[in-house]
């Protein structure tokens, strides 16, 4: 650390207890109180340097006193401050740092101690160390910007902490690669001003490895609250990158919220173990973190990206269990909600902290984070509709982020589903806020649906039934349908619409197998004619034929046992309905909109050997499709 020494004589003071006399010999004629510590000292010194002080012992001289007290409350810095300010004056060698020149400065201009009293006086020795040596370093401006705290409001009259602030940012904002020395000095091997590396002295010539823009973080980390929002407000006048400003947010809370580290994993600290604070001391009140949260989100930008979600949810539960202001609460909801896609299942099980603790976990908080995504999505252009045709999603360039919010929230729902408090209206809503073309397959949302009503076995047919309304039986995979259709949990109506679509489903399976097929023979055709058959395309051909015949003949099988399956419970609705005099089958099909005939419950074994007819097949099944969409219409 830079210094410089002031004087030419010898320490002539010496302390007894809370005392402090001088040892020139000359009895003292003059007693200074500065807080609990007498300084016993000689009235020429003092007058001759201080304007402050000629008033004092003139007036206190008036009274006819021979040793006269002077009392100095408000010296900045206090007693300590004062012995040197006293040291100087009798010519003692003063050394000047960044740690007391602050103090040394604003004393001097406490006490008067101007060029009218002295050339060379303390005013003038410290502002020119200040100027001069302390803000051309980075490590002396921050060390004298620590000092300001305790004496705050002299140091803003006199600029030094405006100055101090100044300088850190114009550093911070500067490429330090440009500087080499000696802004360099505070995380890495010394260097030679021409920038090679230094040992014991020697340049090794070798050049020092760059430095990344996060430099600064651990070193502005060490202010407090008030200081460090200054240099922050600072350094975002200069243009300096939200970005990096975000970085310095990020390590500042990390440092002071112990809270946000309680939750990393194994990656996360791993590949954030260069920039983990070492938090020394107490942790700070519940109070104090309060106000860091509330101040993290007036200085952090609502923008996307500038943070990890990890860390931003990290802050919101801290905000809950803090009991931070609503808008707080809101203002990191919106912050997560617009890079939701970003979140991790782990993530979003955040616990309830409410008194009322309605639910094992906040659902409410999910709910308004998926709105805002979903908001911000609408206001991005990112909600346009889109359809699934022929297993292709056609839809917005933004709906890999949206699907992947879809996913998560399924998961999310899956997750939660078990909580025998989770009501059936607030997991109706959080299910029906993701749009339908989010979902490619609804297998995710039939999987939580799934488990709800498991978990919830006292719910009554209609609750059942409008639950399973949120799901499309026809965006089920093969298996969520052979599993949906065996689930004693489903309502009856559920079942015959997931066996209905699962028919189609493996009808149209068969058809495209019979227009691959067709498509090889065509394409062998046309290879033949141009090239010629070897024995080994022969082979090949062979086995594809074989792999297909084996497939065509299971799916064939599964169609049979589907349709003994329909046509059973078709008998069984029927006996069920007699006693009534009406076809209740009639009415079921009516009422789902699913008109099932004769032939669609029938195999039609000899189509499916003949392979020449697959083209035609494939034109009914469209047809089919194209029926059932304009004739169903189940309840909701």
């Amino acid at each position: 650390m830079a210094c410089m020494k002031l004087g030419s004589k010898t320490d002539a003071f010496r302390r007894q207890g809370q005392a402090w006399f001088c040892t020139t010999g000359l009895p003292s004629d003059i007693v200074v109180e500065v807080g609990e510590m007498s300084f016993h000292l000689h009235k020429f010194p003092l007058l001759s340097r201080s304007g402050v002080m000629e008033r004092l012992i003139a007036e206190a001289s008036e009274e006819g006193e021979e040793k006269c007290s002077i009392n100095l409350p408000d010296v900045p810095g206090g007693a300590k401050t004062f012995e040197l300010v006293a040291k100087f004056c009798y010519g003692v060698k003063l050394e000047l740092t960044a740690s007391n020149v602050v103090y040394l400065r604003c004393a001097a201009e406490h006490l008067e101690m101007t060029e009218e009293y002295g050339e060379g006086n303390l005013i003038t020795q410290t502002e020119t160390f200040l100027n001069q040596v302390v803000l051309r370093n980075w490590k002396d401006s921050l060390r004298a910007l620590q000092t300001c705290d305790d004496i705050i409001s002299h140091a803003d009259e006199l600029n030094i902490t405006k100055r101090c602030i100044e300088s850190l940012a114009m550093k911070a904002s500067t490429d330090p690669n440009l500087f080499g020395w000696p802004i360099m000095e505070h995380g890495g091997p010394m260097q030679s001003p021409g920038g090679s590396v230094l040992w014991n002295g020697i340049s090794t010539g070798a050049r020092p490895k760059n430095t990344s823009s996060d430099w600064w973080y651990e070193d502005a980390s060490t202010l407090s609250l008030p200081l460090y929002k200054r240099l922050i407000a600072v350094m975002d006048s200069r243009g300096i990158r939200q970005e990096i400003i975000s970085g310095s947010l990020t390590f500042y809370a990390k440092k002071y919220l112990p809270g946000l580290n309680r939750r990393q994993g194994a990656n996360d600290s791993n590949s954030s173990a260069r920039l983990a604070p070492v938090a020394l001391g107490a942790a700070p009140s519940e109070g104090d973190q309060k106000l860091l949260l509330e101040e993290i989100d007036r200085l952090l930008p609502i923008q996307k990206g500038l943070v990890p979600t990890k860390f931003l949810f990290g802050l919101l539960r801290t905000t809950m269990i803090l009991r931070a202001s609503p808008s707080c609460i809101s203002n990191f909801e919106k912050r997560i909600g617009m890079q939701l896609d970003q979140a991790t299942l782990e993530d979003l099980l955040m616990p309830n902290f409410s008194y009322s603790m309605e639910t094992l976990y906040n659902v409410d908080c999910v709910q308004r984070i998926l709105e805002h995504f979903l908001a911000m999505d609408q206001i991005t252009g990112g909600a346009s509709p889109c359809s699934v045709d022929d297993g292709q999603i056609i839809g917005s360039p933004s709906l890999t982020p949206i699907t992947m919010v879809a996913k998560l929230i399924d998961g999310y729902l899956a997750e939660v589903a078990p909580d025998i408090n989770l009501k059936l209206p607030k997991f109706q809503a959080l299910a029906a806020s993701v749009p339908d073309y989010a979902r490619p397959l609804d297998d995710g949302l039939y999987r939580a649906i799934d488990i709800y009503l498991k978990s919830h076995p006292w719910l009554s047919e209609s609750d059942r039934e409008q639950l399973c309304r949120l799901m499309d039986c026809q965006k089920l995979s093969l298996e969520a349908c052979t599993h949906a259709a065996q689930n004693e949990r489903l309502p009856l109506r559920i079942v015959v619409q997931v066996l209905f679509f699962e028919q189609l489903q493996l009808r149209t399976s068969i058809a495209g197998c019979f227009l691959v097929s067709d498509n090889l023979d065509g394409s062998r055709q046309l290879r033949s004619g141009f090239a010629g058959s070897t024995e080994g395309g022969w082979a090949s051909a062979v086995r594809e034929n074989q792999v297909l015949k084996v497939g065509m003949d299971n799916m064939r099988m599964r169609v049979s046992e589907l349709e003994k399956e329909c046509s059973n419970m078709r008998q069984e609705i029927e006996k069920l309905g007699r006693g009534k005099g009406s076809s209740t089958w009639g009415n079921v099909s009516k009422k789902f909109g699913l008109r099932l005939k004769s032939q669609m419950c029938s195999a039609q074994e000899g189509s499916v050997s003949n392979q020449n007819n697959g083209s035609g097949k494939i034109e009914k099944v469209k047809d089919r499709q194209g029926k059932h969409k304009k004739n169903s219409t189940p309840d909701g």
